[in-house]
């Protein structure tokens, strides 16, 4: 299987700006919020609870062309 934050190499290159903060939730947990946007307006934000994951999200909501994908992890 290849590695998957090898394709990341090629957003930035497709006019996507990148951006990723973490941040901690009312229950303690870090969370991590990916967010993607171009020049023509199109913006894409996901939160996950692994940064992998979170920009793995972004990838698929770009791919699919949802305006904003939100993918929250499990409640406790």
């Amino acid at each position: 299987m290849a590695d998957p934050r090898r394709k990341w190499s090629t957003i930035p290159r497709a006019g996507w700006s990148l951006g990723c903060v973490s941040a901690v939730d009312s229950y303690e947990r870090t969370i991590w919020i990916a967010d993607a946007q171009r020049g023509d307006g199109k913006r894409y934000i996901v939160r996950a609870d692994e940064k992998l994951t979170a920009f793995l999200e972004l990838e698929s909501a770009i791919r699919a062309g949802t305006a904003i994908a939100t993918r929250h992890g499990p409640r406790i």
